[in-house]
This record gives structure tokens, C-alpha cells and sequence, in this order.
């Protein structure tokens, strides 16, 4: 009669609360960019952009959780980078083809795949730099091209033009594909851009900026797509002076090196 192997411990116990918490967030995500594709077969566009924002917020809050519970693993790393690159990538490259890039002649479908591709490309290219140590806008506190849930959302800018002024215009492919070219570039560009994590507030500002996270929580709810339209704005604005910045950080890092 053939012995049953021993099962060790840790694994007969099967996988544990904390782990679970941050994958099952994840997972969620992951649910909710699919779920922004069958609101976009159906014609449904706002849905479609906020099943993708939902995925986003989402995104933001599993790896905290799994930092606050511990539960950080390989496993989770994997899941999580899969989720973005479908639900940040492949969700809204067709969002964008079915609301707009299907009326291009022939090419329509190449933008729609620039984005899906640059989004997985950018994500491969962080997996893979995840155990290198010499990483120098990570160091600094800043990170090397658009995150994917911030390029995502630089993607859909045209879209929020749309839903605001209901022009057409916003919606011609010939306004939709530069975009999404140029947001895709972003995406997979070597240029730093700053890392919300690494920000630290000074004292004197706090308060400030509670009040105008408080402000901008209740614009979203009041008025979300000229809200998101402004924090688009902001954000590309933001990019050459996070270039300026890693510049100024990485003369800084050489000086004494030069001397």
C-alpha cells in the first residue's frame, strides 16, 4: 500500500487571511476592467470609464493593504501585474476602439493594440527590475514612465471632453488616435515622473492639503468628468517638472562623485 506523502503544515493550513485580503482586492480590480468592456459593447461609456476608475482605486489600495497585513508575495506581485495590464491595458484600448477607433480606416485597431501593448511592455519591464538594485529614479523617489492606471486614465481624456461639452469632435478618430499614440509613449518612455508613495508633505502644509483632497472628493461627486478632465491637466503639467526634479536630484547624486 503506497504511503500519503506528508503535506507540510504551512501548506495544509492552505492560504492565510492575510494573504488573501490583498489578492481577493485585486482580483476585484481585475473584475472591474472587464467589466468597463461589457459596459462599452453595450454603448454604456460612462460606466465603461468608471468600472476602469474603480479598478484604479482598487489597485491603489491592495499592495497597502498587503503591506499593513503582511501579506506580500510573489504570488501576489504576479496577480497584480496581470490585473493591470488587462484592466488598464486591454479594457481601455478596447473602450476606446469600440467608442471611437472602429471608424478608422484600417488603422483604428493598431492604436487601440499601441496602448494594450506599451501598457504590458511597461509592466514586464517592472517585473523584471524588481530584484535589481540599481534602480536610479526609484532611488530618488520617482518613477520611470506613466504609471498604468495614470496612463489609463491619460487615455480616456477625450472621452471626458465628450461627456462635458458633447462635441463630436472629441470623439473623431483623427482626435482619438494621436492621443492614444501619445499616452502610449508615456506609457513605455524612460522619462521619470514623480511617485505619489515617495511624496513627503511638509508640516506647515498638511492641513492644506486634506482640505484640498476633502475639495476635489466632493468635485468628483459633483461634476466627475470635468473633475477628472482638471486632474488629467494637472498631472501632464506635473511631468517636466518631475523631469527637472530627477535632473536636479541626479546632478546632486554626481557632484560629490566628481570631485
Amino acid at each position: 500500500m503506497r504511503r500519503r506523502r506528508a503535506i507540510p503544515r504551512g501548506l495544509r493550513r492552505g492560504i492565510t487571511l492575510r494573504m488573501l485580503a490583498p489578492n481577493a482586492v485585486t482580483a476585484m480590480a481585475l473584475c472591474f476592467g472587464l467589466t468597463g468592456v461589457r459596459y462599452g459593447i453595450s454603448g454604456e461609456w460612462e460606466r465603461a470609464v468608471l468600472s476602469i476608475l474603480f479598478a484604479g482605486v482598487l489597485d491603489g489600495l491592495d499592495g497597502r493593504i498587503a503591506r499593513l497585513l503582511r501579506g506580500e508575495s510573489r504570488f501576489g506581485a504576479e496577480l497584480d501585474s496581470l490585473s493591470d495590464s488587462i484592466a488598464f491595458g486591454v479594457a481601455p484600448a478596447l473602450i476606446l476602439y469600440l467608442w471611437s477607433l472602429h471608424a478608422m480606416p484600417k488603422f483604428g485597431w493598431i492604436f487601440a493594440l499601441a496602448h494594450a501593448l506599451s501598457c504590458a511592455l511597461r509592466l514586464a519591464r517592472f517585473n523584471a527590475n524588481i530584484d535589481v538594485e540599481d534602480q536610479p529614479h526609484k532611488s530618488a523617489g520617482f518613477l520611470t514612465g506613466v504609471p498604468a492606471p495614470a496612463g489609463a486614465g491619460l487615455a480616456f481624456v477625450p472621452l471626458y471632453l465628450w461627456l462635458v461639452t458633447g462635441e463630436e469632435f472629441f470623439r473623431a478618430w483623427y482626435v482619438v488616435a494621436p492621443w492614444t499614440a501619445f499616452t502610449a509613449f508615456l506609457l513605455i518612455s524612460n522619462i521619470a515622473t514623480y511617485s505619489w508613495s515617495a511624496l513627503r508633505l511638509r508640516k506647515r502644509i498638511r492641513l492644506e492639503a486634506i482640505a484640498v483632497a476633502g475639495l476635489l472628493a466632493a468635485l468628483l461627486v459633483t461634476d466627475p468628468w470635468l473633475t477628472l478632465l482638471i486632474l488629467c491637466g494637472a498631472y501632464i503639467v506635473l511631468i517636466p517638472f518631475g523631469v527637472l526634479s530627477y535632473a536636479k536630484v541626479k546632478r546632486q547624486r554626481e557632484a560629490p562623485s566628481a570631485i
